[in-house]
């Protein structure tokens, strides 16, 4: 028995249903994460997930060097009773000030650059945020390498490929199968 050209199609798109079904549906919980933390990431100043910038109240001096202010905020996180392990510091000139973020949590120490001074201690929410968008938050608590990062971007990447290619098929064929019956 000899198929017609429309019965293979027919079969391929019905199982292009099942498939974008079955890829879609164990990856909705992980686009729905994305989008949503996509939104929080875009808005992070506006929703302040991010502690504000302050300024130095200091008209002009010298700087502090980098070493100086990373000292002060380590010394605010022994205070604390929190991991001081710096990850990085952020100096903003125009301001006056620099952020000293932390390596172990989401915690930033702003300083003055020109006296010293804490200016701010609070929770960089954008941070965790950010490790949860890229899938990184798991090994921010586990490893601490990028194992689950890079599988957690792959999978998703392909799932997101492979159902775009999908969806594009399953709203192409109906149209190409009319056209074939005509």
């Amino acid at each position: 028995m000899i198929e017609s050209p429309t019965n293979s199609k027919v079969k391929r798109l019905r199982f292009l249903r099942k498939f974008h079904r079955w890829m879609g549906i164990p990856l909705i919980l992980f686009f729905l994460v994305i989008g949503v933390t996509s939104i929080l990431l875009a808005w992070k100043k506006k929703v302040e997930l991010l502690p504000p910038t302050l300024e130095t109240k200091v008209e002009n001096g010298t700087w502090l060097r980098p070493s100086e202010l990373v000292a002060i905020g380590e010394q605010e996180m022994v205070k604390l009773g929190e991991d001081s392990e710096v990850d990085r510091i952020d100096i903003r000139p125009d301001k006056g000030t620099a952020k000293v973020t932390f390596k172990k949590h989401f915690t930033e120490v702003q300083v003055d650059g020109y006296s010293g001074e804490v200016l701010s201690i609070a929770t960089r929410h954008s941070d965790w945020i950010e490790k949860v968008h890229d899938g990184s938050i798991v090994d921010f608590y586990t490893t601490g390498d990028e194992g689950a990062k890079l599988t957690y971007s792959t999978l998703v990447s392909i799932g997101l490929i492979l159902l775009a290619f999908s969806g594009f098929y399953l709203w192409y064929y109906p149209k190409l199968l009319r056209k074939m019956k005509e």
